[in-house]
């Protein structure tokens, strides 16, 4: 699996908005999501972001994106339709399993907004957990890989001693067919897989 880290990602102005958000209590064995997306310079979803800044982010971040997307999987290039920027809170004593993102996702990436301390995104290259590498946890340090179907293994979890608050940066795709089809993989077995496990569907589309 190919990553890409980048330290000091967002600019000083977002990293401190975005780290200041007054969001609501999560509870210490939960995950709370916030949902925010926009396509061009229409506003989707807006849950705890300023529609101005939500525009902002797009206008600032849009382009290096595409550029790392362009970088570690050109073939989906053209199959962008929008964008996702995410704030994930779990709680202290959280924990994820291993799994692979939704088709959906074309560029996964998260950027650490808080505590100074925690546990980073933990890799694989099986759902077994074989090959564990994590990239370690730093305010606005941002991590992104380009999903494929039962290739792209990841997990994460709290550390037991503070809740862990991130952005989660995606660009997103409505045409799950061509996603499959580039990846040389079955659209019919890949949409089954993912109705079988609903509660992993339900979350799969918001984390890393």
């Amino acid at each position: 699996m190919k990553l890409k880290t980048i330290d000091n990602f967002l600019e000083d102005k977002d990293i401190q908005i975005l780290s200041n958000l007054k969001l609501k209590e999560c509870r210490q064995d939960k995950m709370e999501v916030y949902h925010n997306s926009i396509s061009n310079n229409e506003v989707l979803t807006a849950d705890c972001l300023e529609k101005d800044f939500l525009l902002g982010l797009n206008k600032r971040y849009h382009e290096k994106a595409i550029s790392i997307l362009k970088e570690l999987y050109p073939e989906k290039l053209n199959l962008y339709d929008y964008s996702e920027f995410h704030i994930i809170e779990i709680g202290k004593n959280f924990k994820f399993p291993i799994h692979d993102d939704t088709p959906n996702k074309l560029l996964s990436g998260v950027v650490y907004l808080k505590p100074f301390q925690n546990i980073g995104t933990n890799f694989y290259s099986s759902k077994f957990g074989k090959d564990h590498k994590v990239i370690d946890w730093k305010i606005n340090r941002a991590v992104f890989f380009a999903r494929k179907e039962r290739k792209t293994w990841h997990s994460f979890e709290g550390d037991g001693k503070s809740n862990r608050v991130a952005l989660v940066y995606n660009l997103m795709t409505s045409r799950i067919k061509d996603v499959y089809k580039v990846e040389e993989k079955n659209y019919i077995f890949g949409k089954l897989r993912y109705k079988l496990n609903p509660y992993l569907y339900r979350f799969f589309k918001f984390t890393i």
